[in-house]
Formats: C-alpha cells, sequence, structure tokens
C-alpha cells in the first residue's frame, strides 16, 4: 500500500469525537450544512466565518463536547492551509509573473489566434485539451492555480463567457483527478483493489474521453445561459504587456507553466517504474516532483524567463510577488475554514456511518462502489476520503474478478467521488472565489459540472462491463 493511503487510512481510524448513533449523525450533517447555506445566502456572512460556525453547529448537533469540536476544525484548517496554502501562494506569484510580464497575454493572444480562426467555436475544445494535460499528475487546486489565469485572460481578451471557457477546464482538471492514473486518487485505489495500472489506464483514458466532452464544452454551453458573469478583475491584474518594450515567447511561458507539471509527472513515473520508496533514484524524485519543490521551482525559473526577459529590475520583481499574494488571501482562509468542517465532519464518525449502513446494500459491485464513494463523497466533501474508503470497503469483491473488471472497480469508485461537490468541499470555495461566483452560482454551474461528470463516467464504467 501507497505511503499516501496509509496515512490517509490512519487519519480515517481516529476515535470518534461523539457516541451518536446513525439517525443523529445524519441529522448533524443536514444541520451544519443548512447553518452554512443560511449564514451565506441569508445573512450574508462571509463564507469563513459561516463554514466556522456550521463546523460548531455540527460538533453540537452530533452531541461532541465543544473543546473536541474545536480541536477538529482549528487541526482540518491548519492541515488543509498546509497541504494547499503554500500551493496557492506560489501559484498565485506564478500567474502574477506571468501577467505582468506579458507571458500569459503571449499565451493568450496565440490561443485566440489559432482557435479564434474557427469564429471562437474551438476555444472550449482548445481550453479541456490545455486543462487535461496539465491536471494529469496535479492535486486539483495546483491545476486551477496553474489554469486561472489563463481561463480569466482568455475569457476577458477574447470576450468569451467566462462560464464557456472556464467549464471545460474544470471539467478537463476534475476528470483526471477522478479517473486517470498517476494521479494519487485513482492509484491509491489501483493498491487497495489490486488492479492492473496499465489496464485502468487504458480504460480510465476510454471512459474519461466522452465524460469530458459531455461534462466541458457540451454542458459549458447550458452553464453559459444559467450564469453570466463577468471576469472578476480582482483576480486578475489589467493588461500590462502592451506597455512593455517586450515580452516573453509563447514557448518560454508555456515550459514555465508546464515546468511543475512536468516535474510532479517525472515523480509519478519513477514512482511506478522504480518502485521501492528506499531506492536512491525514487527518494530524489520524491524531493523534485514534490508540488511544493515543483511550483517553488517553477516561480523562481519564472523570475528569469517571465520577469528578466520583460525587463523587470530586481525591484519591479519583489513588488510583483508582494501584490500577488494580497488578493489570495480571502481564498486561503475560506479553503482552510472548508477543510475544518470537513475533518468535523470525519472525526464526528459520518464517514464510518456511512460505511456502516452500507453493508447490507444487495446490489452489483460496480453500482455499490459508485454509490459508497457518493454517498462518502456528500458527506464529507473529500473526493480522496470517499476513495480510499470505498476503496477498502468492496476490496473484497475485486478477488474474483477479472483484471479488466478490477480496473472498471477502480473508475466505478472515481467517479463516484467526484459527485456534487457543495459547501464542504475545499474545491467549491476555490472555484467560488476564483471564478467570481455567488453560492447558488456556483451549484448551478461547478456542482452540476462534477454531478455530470460522475453519472456519465459511472454510466460509462457500467455499460464497458457488459461488453469485456
Amino acid at each position: 500500500m501507497t505511503s499516501l493511503s496509509v496515512e490517509m487510512l490512519a487519519a480515517d481510524a481516529v476515535e470518534p469525537i461523539t457516541s451518536a448513533g446513525h439517525a443523529q449523525l445524519g441529522i448533524a450533517v443536514l444541520a451544519g450544512i443548512a447553518v452554512i447555506v443560511l449564514l451565506i445566502t441569508k445573512f450574508k456572512l462571509h463564507a469563513f466565518l459561516a463554514l466556522t460556525i456550521g463546523s460548531l453547529a455540527l460538533g453540537a448537533f452530533a452531541g461532541a463536547p465543544l473543546d473536541k469540536a474545536i480541536v477538529s476544525f482549528t487541526t482540518g484548517l491548519g492541515t488543509t492551509v498546509a497541504g494547499v496554502g503554500v500551493l496557492i501562494a506560489l501559484g498565485a506569484i506564478l500567474g502574477k509573473l506571468l501577467a505582468d510580464s506579458g507571458g500569459a497575454d503571449q499565451i493568450v493572444d496565440t490561443i485566440l489566434a489559432k482557435a479564434g480562426r474557427s469564429g471562437g467555436r474551438a476555444m472550449p475544445w482548445a481550453m479541456v485539451l490545455i486543462a487535461s494535460v496539465i491536471g494529469l499528475p496535479l492535486f486539483f487546486e495546483v491545476g486551477i492555480v496553474l489554469l486561472i489565469p489563463v481561463v480569466l485572460m482568455v475569457a476577458k481578451r477574447g470576450n468569451y463567457s467566462l462560464m464557456r471557457i472556464g467549464i471545460p477546464a474544470l471539467a478537463g482538471l476534475s476528470v483526471m483527478h477522478g479517473l486517470i492514473p498517476p494521479h494519487p486518487g485513482p492509484l491509491v485505489a489501483i493498491d487497495a483493489v489490486g488492479a492492473n495500472l496499465g489496464i485502468t489506464l487504458a480504460l480510465g483514458v476510454l471512459v474519461a474521453i466522452p465524460t469530458v466532452i459531455i461534462a466541458g464544452p457540451v454542458f459549458s454551453k447550458y452553464a453559459a445561459r444559467w450564469v453570466d458573469v463577468p471576469v472578476p478583475d480582482r483576480m486578475i491584474p489589467e493588461r500590462t504587456s502592451d506597455n512593455l518594450d517586450k515580452r516573453p515567447s509563447f514557448g518560454a511561458s508555456v515550459v514555465t507553466i508546464l515546468l511543475p507539471v512536468v516535474m510532479m509527472l517525472a515523480k509519478a513515473l519513477v514512482d511506478i517504474i522504480v518502485d521501492n520508496p528506499e531506492h536512491t533514484v525514487q527518494r530524489v524524485f520524491d524531493v523534485i516532483g514534490s508540488p511544493l519543490i515543483a511550483l517553488l521551482t517553477a516561480v523562481i525559473v519564472g523570475m528569469f524567463t517571465l520577469g528578466r526577459a520583460a525587463g523587470f529590475t530586481k525591484e519591479r520583481l519583489s513588488t510583483t510577488v508582494e501584490k500577488s499574494l494580497a488578493p489570495i488571501a480571502g481564498v486561503l482562509m475560506i479553503v482552510g475554514a472548508g477543510g475544518g468542517f470537513k475533518q468535523t465532519l470525519i472525526d464526528s464518525g459520518v464517514g464510518q456511518m456511512v460505511l456502516d449502513i452500507s453493508k447490507d446494500w444487495s446490489i452489483p459491485a460496480l453500482l455499490l462502489a459508485w454509490l459508497i464513494a457518493v454517498v462518502i463523497r456528500l458527506a464529507t466533501g473529500s473526493a480522496t476520503v470517499a476513495t480510499i474508503s470505498a476503496a477498502g470497503l468492496v476490496a473484497p469483491l475485486a478477488a474474483d474478478m477479472s483484471d479488466s473488471h478490477t480496473a472498471l472497480l477502480v473508475l466505478a469508485i472515481g467517479a463516484g467521488s467526484l459527485f456534487f461537490s457543495h459547501v464542504n468541499d475545499a474545491g467549491f470555495w476555490l472555484v467560488k472565489e476564483y471564478f467570481g461566483l455567488d453560492v447558488g452560482q456556483t451549484i448551478k454551474t461547478w456542482s452540476v459540472m462534477e454531478t455530470i461528470i460522475s453519472v456519465v463516467a459511472g454510466g460509462f464504467v457500467l455499460l464497458l462491463s457488459l461488453v469485456i
């Protein structure tokens, strides 16, 4: 079992902070979510405060001691910020360098020139392709950070609907996140059920292609009609490269963006090929390919390939870095509070409650795996927790399965883990804040898109199970 899966399973095995029964826990979950939604929508309270209050309300309804509920929330907040906070900050710096130097403009202008020849019809398809490539080895949050400047600037520069451009990019990232190894989620599930990596990858691509088309370019047509919002200026600086004597080339800009992707993908490939945590090569690549080192390297490289290429002085580079951090302060706190709410759910025993209830369901293994992952995803907001928990529960069913059906079991779990992202998912708040949406608009676009991915992918998995 991989170190990631061991750590996650160990986290799930923590003694619950309450002895509440299933009925009380179910009511507590609904009450906690209702408090958050009501505070945000009715009383217009900031999402950080609403999530904090909702987490404490959940603990109270579940009968947990207040001090333990507070510890759960703060632990979850700290873990989430520690896990993605630095990455968001580094990504913001890289994005600011890309924008201020004119590198983002160069990418946008080139994409617009190529895809614009079709009258803009190819733009959503271009975005889903770029997002799928970038999202292959990355956690969803890292992919969003890397893509946001390009998505927002393409929409603004080309006068496209933000949803028409943004939804395909988000779909590409999300499908990679749930279905395609060497992404950590699918790798953990492959390890848990003993699936063949190559077969899972091949079938995953087969499922991912029609899924990302339906949830991305196709759904974005409807999302753009339902939610018509302007590009949020606070998340993207005005075009500055027109005032620059020079700007980075398209190649240098793309290479800088893809550098952390390549570094993390190299780590994933070495982990698969070497498969020995004590081997010197794997240990070296574990460092090189860690998200922190990969993004930090890209930032340092970007100071030369982007900043210095545009003629920035040392003082200008320092100012660019400083200004990049201010807009993400609110995003960091909201994402952290979302992690605190998720941890309160887990520590209250909600995930275990779902597993206990689902043990007696008499339905086909692939559908059971999908449903268990769906319910855990809805309850905890974590695709990773849903993947690991569901894989652990249905792993015994894989004993009598063929290699292809074991691979489909992994994909069914991955599909279910993406179902209907809502207020207890850090990704929900990232999308909301970055795209300048309110809660209702985020549900109409992001949450519905996630549900489409989950249902369509799950349907294709069941269809494949009938023919292979």
